[in-house]
């Protein structure tokens, strides 16, 4: 069943302000999964936390959050009611990039400025040629692949490790697939095998043919890409069968929440754009930390929350620092511009933003290969120790020396 969650949060004063027009956000992720029912509170987290210093130039923020239930043509349809029923400003959010590829033509029927934190697939990015309305925040497959190369390069430098034989086993959609494509191009100085299998977030379930292929491969690095669904049962199953590479690495966009508490757990490896213990060394990230925290009564688990946060507040950054950036004289005309939502003035402003974001590094827009308007560009590389996501690469951001390699309850 569709589930449509409407909040107009924070709009409980009386005067001018709660009589403001709402600038409304449309935002489309996955309920029912981690990364999009995580994403969606630290939306309405933001949305409350702007309202509650005015909101942006006087008018409050109203969040409209619709569940794709990671079906494309849900997703494509909620494009379509959030445009049509609710007339919303913007459209935000995002998670699996075959639910974005059906909604990527409904978003070229309206035009709205699009600021997207899923889809990493790049066969999504020749559709967006030419957009400059669309903001994409989360690294394409491609920019992932190369910041892994750069990553991967590093951490066997310093740890004397060696990584020549890796298998990548890649769930069937257009999430796996292509990230697995792009891998074997970017790591093609390794000797690559893969397989493909059915995610249990899509009704499948069972591994096991694929981790016993991986095991005769030998590889010195083994990597999964689906989803959180698959996380426990691939680690189960491979302990099943006795297979334990030396790098047992997972990449799905989200992970269970008490995934570091299982037994099989301890030094599995991972990619993210955000782990928590970047709290500890970022100011931001503990800002955001604690709010959710406190406001949720849970602990984000999945980097898709630190995103949905900064989906939302990277609108209000954009335009308080275009008006702080203007002239003395062209200051009234562009704050009425900004105000009123003039979608020139609004591109302008997120085009020059320099956002410092609760990922830990600060968030503007350039060029891709295809698309105007490219926010982040690298994953970090981290590794499940004692239950918890440690940093191990990039080593600025390091929280934790690499544990390697990796033995069934290493803990």
């Amino acid at each position: 069943m569709k589930r449509v969650w409407m909040t107009a949060l924070a709009i409980m004063a009386v005067g001018a302000w709660a009589l403001a027009q709402p600038i409304k956000l449309g935002a489309v992720v996955p309920l029912g999964d981690i990364t999009g029912y995580q994403a969606s509170r630290a939306m309405q987290l933001a949305v409350e936390e702007i309202n509650a210093k005015g909101g942006i130039l006087g008018r409050p923020l109203e969040l409209i959050v619709i569940d794709d239930e990671m079906s494309p043509a849900k997703g494509a349809a909620a494009i379509d009611l959030l445009a049509t029923v609710h007339n919303v400003d913007f459209f935000i959010g995002g998670m699996a990039s075959g639910v974005h590829y059906a909604q990527v033509p409904r978003l070229k029927v309206y035009e709205k400025i699009t600021i997207w934190i899923g889809a990493a697939a790049s066969v999504l990015e020749p559709l967006l040629e030419g957009c400059n309305w669309y903001f994409h925040i989360h690294p394409w497959d491609y920019l992932q692949g190369a910041s892994y190369v750069e990553g991967w390069a590093a951490i066997q430098a310093k740890y004397n490790i060696p990584v020549k034989k890796a298998f990548w086993a890649h769930e069937e959609g257009a999430f796996g697939t292509t990230s697995y494509q792009g891998s074997l191009v970017a790591f093609a100085h390794w000797e690559n095998r893969g397989m493909s299998f059915k995610s249990a977030a899509l009704g499948g379930g069972d591994y096991r043919a694929v981790l016993r292929f991986a095991r005769d491969f030998k590889p010195d690095i083994f990597i999964w890409i689906g989803y959180d669904a698959d996380a426990i049962p691939i680690l189960e199953q491979a302990f099943e069968i006795g297979f334990q590479p030396p790098i047992f690495l997972g990449s799905p966009p989200g992970w269970p929440r008490d995934f570091g508490k299982h037994p099989l757990a301890e030094n599995v490896m991972l990619y993210g754009m955000w782990a928590p213990a970047i709290k500890d060394v970022s100011p931001v990230s503990r800002q955001f930390w604690d709010g959710y925290v406190a406001r949720w009564k849970e602990e984000p688990a999945t980097y898709f929350a630190p995103l949905g946060y900064a989906n939302v507040y990277v609108i209000y950054e954009a335009i308080n620092q275009a008006i702080a950036r203007a002239k003395p004289q062209e200051k009234e005309t562009l704050t009425a511009s900004l105000k009123a939502l003039e979608k020139a003035a609004v591109i302008a402003a997120l085009a020059a933003v320099d956002y410092a974001s609760p990922i830990g590094e600060n968030l503007t827009f350039a060029p891709s290969n295809i698309i105007a308007h490219q926010g982040f560009r690298k994953q970090k590389i981290l590794q499940w120790q004692k239950g918890r996501q440690e940093v191990i690469w990039p080593f600025e951001f390091a929280t934790a020396k690499l544990v390697y390699p990796f033995k069934w309850g290493g803990r």
